[in-house]
């Protein structure tokens, strides 16, 4: 036995130690709901797919959170922003460059250039989105969301280390509805949603659907440098599906959807140090900004996907996943801060992705079984430079990669006794990546150039690498009882490989490593009280190795750098905790809690010197909760009035590589809440809610360039906002 099996077999066993003795207390607790029980004080059953199956949550062995429809209204949930603080180890924010930073239990990416690859993989229907753009999805026409946490890899796609979102949208159905809904609030904000659908045809074999959201704000910022806001909204975005049921046993379903953005300008940091000796930091007015090079900031996104499932038997089905997607981004970033043309990041990025996926599925009396295929090719041409004096002359260059993965995967479950089953997975991965790299100096210019513009070219970099992988899983539940069942289980992750997109030169864009994640989890579901508490908890210890993590500082002669590689190896041990009860039938309360003691082992800095001690885990906060509650009052003939309030709690994170202290926020808490009234059939309803009523000024994301060009940017969350939605379903 290996010194690492050695010691992930002990990490293994004290995780299910520690859930033995949480448990031995509870089986007394668990009960049956009696016969007679009043149902509207039970909390309702949740039906998940995180294991390409419909399962009960609660028989699902994994870490998951799964989101109604009627759970994100009340988070007054317009993006997936809003899933951070109802979910424990969970960082989900928007980021400088249009992307989606997702982190789950400290793993994730924060970087939002193509070659870097996410580290949460983002789903929609069953569809893998590569790149971090275009994945800060907006919440319309949505079933449920399901946020699964730890490695995912015997079952989904690429890159799913940290774990996966999965996005379910609305399904088709033959009765004729719909729904709609139009809100106005502060900033201008001006949004409208509208769904509709039902049968096409006499015998309803053929199905439709129509999804339409419009969203626009004016900026949170103002710019005392135009009089203009900055970091504004205007999208909109739509889905249509067509589905075939020619029989009960075959459904054939096309989902087309794109989305486009086009606000007047990107979204301009604060200044968090004051900035050349010029311009002092904005800390105490964070939303007025200074900039002169945001005028761009367009994001289109399109994909076509075809799902087939065949039932061939009672206990065989085959599912089909055919899916087509590009996404076009192109902005101007202000990374100064300031009046001055000093630095300035331009990006024009064309990406395209085509995926295939074949599912075979066995359900029988104790065996149940997933196996596929699946491939995704993705191309990205990113042209992107630097524009500014401090850095001498204007650089652009072209970045053209293409990633080719082809796995295969296996999952099952077997029923070793009626209480106790054994879980079994193995995937294999092969990922190949050719990159191509031009970098051109210009003349002392003011605007960008254009891709053909004669210049000096000092950087072609034309390489290619592969990897491939084996991830494993295994696990073991038992049911305690009818309602309660505790698992422990032990699974490998990995993270593709790469290149260096900003490399000067061929040693430079060396490839860097894959990651790898060895993860330990226990964990504990319950349904208590007769069924008016649900408790789940679960408590992890993840091995780290090969970080790849981005970092700012300076060459030899003091010029700006940027570096890509594999950073070293974490330690990263936590706990979640998830309540949901129903007192009495017109309260509902929701409460998380997560833990995390993340470190690292090893972190290889400049000079191939250990600066582990020095450095923090990227959006790993040591303690996040919340606590949430809706009450629903019952007006009789005049409809219901429904009361909801939250609050979130997030303690001190560091949002950079470098772990700046400058720029590391410090606990705070986000408070949020509303009021909806809704008619007696609960058709129509008028909501007023508010997020961040207490307007805390809180730090998301930062660029530390205080090693380079010696100051430091932070962009703020949202501060407090209020809307007013008026809506009706028919």
């Amino acid at each position: 036995m290996t010194i690492q099996t050695a010691r992930g077999a002990r990490r293994a066993l004290m995780l299910a130690g520690v859930s033995a003795t949480v448990l031995a207390a509870l089986p007394a607790v668990a009960q049956e709901a009696p016969p007679g029980t009043d149902q509207a004080s039970t909390l309702d059953e949740v039906v998940v797919t995180a294991r390409r199956r419909e399962e009960r949550l609660q028989d699902v062995p994994v870490a998951v959170t799964a989101l109604s429809s009627e759970s994100l209204e009340n988070l007054q949930a317009s993006d997936i922003a809003a899933l951070e603080g109802a979910v424990p180890n969970l960082t989900l924010h928007e980021g400088d460059a249009a992307n989606a930073v997702v982190y789950l239990r400290g793993v994730g990416q924060v970087d939002s250039l193509a070659f870097a690859d996410p580290g949460v993989g983002v789903y929609v229907d069953d569809v893998y989105l590569g790149r971090a753009q275009g994945a800060f999805l907006s919440v319309y026409d949505v079933d449920r969301i399901e946020v699964l946490r730890g490695p995912q890899g015997t079952l989904y796609g690429r890159n799913t280390i940290g774990g996966a979102v999965k996005f379910v949208s609305t399904p088709l159905a033959a009765d004729p509805g719909g729904r709609a809904e139009a809100s106005i609030g502060d900033y201008g904000l001006v949004e409208s949603r509208i769904s509709v659908g039902g049968a096409l045809n006499d015998d309803a074999t053929v199905l439709g659907k129509a999804a339409v959201s419009l969203s626009r704000r004016d900026g949170y910022s103002d710019n005392a440098f135009t009089g203009a806001d900055d970091g504004d909204r205007n999208q909109i975005a739509g889905r249509v599906s067509l589905e075939y049921r020619p029989t009960g046993d075959l459904s054939v379903r096309l989902n087309v959807d794109a989305s486009r953005d086009r606000p007047d300008t990107s979204r301009t940091p604060a200044r968090a140090t004051p900035v050349l000796g010029l311009y002092p930091d904005t800390l105490a007015d964070p939303f007025r900004v200074e900039a002169d090079f945001n005028d761009l900031s367009a994001l289109d996104t399109f994909g076509v996907a075809l799902t087939a499932d065949w039932a061939m038997s009672d206990l065989w089905s085959f599912k089909s996943v055919t899916a087509w997607r590009s996404m076009d981004y192109a902005s101007h970033l202000d990374l100064d801060a300031t009046p001055l043309a000093v630095f300035g990041v331009y990006v024009d990025e064309d990406q395209h992705q085509f995926s295939q996926e074949f599912q075979l599925t066995y359900a029988g009396e104790r065996l149940n079984a997933v196996a596929g295929v699946f491939y995704f090719d993705e191309t990205d041409l990113t042209y992107s430079g630097l524009l500014g004096p401090v850095i001498s002359l204007v650089t652009g260059s072209i970045n053209d990669q293409r990633n080719r993965s082809y796995a295969a995967y296996g999952q099952a479950t077997y029923d070793l006794t009626e209480r106790l089953s054994l879980t079994a997975g193995l995937r294999y991965t092969y990922e190949d990546k050719d990159f191509r790299r031009t970098q051109t100096f210009y003349g002392p210019i003011t605007t960008p150039p254009e891709r053909d513009d004669p210049g000096l070219l000092v950087t072609d970099i034309d390489t290619a690498a592969s990897w491939d992988s084996w991830s494993p899983k295994v696990g073991l539940d038992y049911a305690i009882s009818e309602d309660v069942m505790a698992y422990v289980s032990v699974s490998r992750g990995f993270k593709s490989g790469g290149f260096d997109g900003r490399a000067n030169d061929a040693s430079g864009a060396a490839p860097y490593d894959p990651e790898t994640l060895w993860a330990y989890e226990a964990g504990l579901k319950s349904t208590l009280m007769d069924r008016r508490l649900v408790a789940n908890m679960a408590v992890f210890w993840n091995d780290y190795t090969d970080l790849q993590l981005s970092s700012f500082s300076a060459d030899g002669g003091g010029g700006f750098i940027a570096l890509f590689t594999n950073a070293g190896a974490a330690t990263i041990r936590g706990a979640e905790l998830e309540l949901t009860a129903r007192p009495v039938p017109a309260l509902t309360l929701n409460a998380t809690v997560g833990y995390l003691d993340a470190r690292y082992d090893e972190y290889i800095g400049p000079g191939g010197v250990d600066i582990s001690d020095q450095r923090h885990l990227v959006n790993a906060p040591e303690w996040s909760a919340r606590l949430g509650g809706v009450y629903v009052v019952d007006l009789g003939p005049n409809g219901s009035l429904t009361l909801g309030a939250d609050a979130a709690y997030r303690s001190k994170v560091y949002p950079t590589v470098s772990s700046s202290e400058v720029l590391a926020q410090e606990g705070h808490t986000l408070v949020d809440a509303f009021v909806r009234w809704s008619d007696g059939d609960d058709r129509l309803f008028l909501q007023l809610g508010g997020q961040n009523l207490t307007d805390e000024r809180h730090i998301e994301q930062g660029f530390d360039l205080s090693d380079s060009l010696g100051y430091q940017l932070a962009y703020f969350g949202a501060p407090r906002t209020v809307r007013l939605t008026a809506g009706f379903r028919f």
